[in-house]
């Protein structure tokens, strides 16, 4: 079996994380939100921003969102 491409690497984190996001806030109540992903040379790079209402934590909402991202990179590659 060949290996995912860089793109859809990037593709999944993404979505993801998106997913983990909008699972916690409307999304009318994300008054801001930038996923920033990076796949080289075999290393992910997950970087999010998010400016949402504290409930729930958006530090909190963040991380499960990474790791989200991280599991489903994972998830292509077994």
């Amino acid at each position: 079996m060949s290996e995912p491409t860089d793109e859809a690497v990037v593709n999944a984190a993404a979505e993801a994380a998106e997913g983990v996001i909008f699972a916690h806030y409307k999304q009318k109540a994300v008054r801001d939100l930038d996923i920033t992903v990076r796949f080289e040379d075999g290393i992910l790079e997950v970087d999010v921003y998010l400016n949402a209402p504290d409930d729930p934590d958006p530090e909190a909402v963040i991380e499960e969102a990474i790791a989200a991202a991280e599991s489903a990179v994972d998830e292509l590659f077994e």
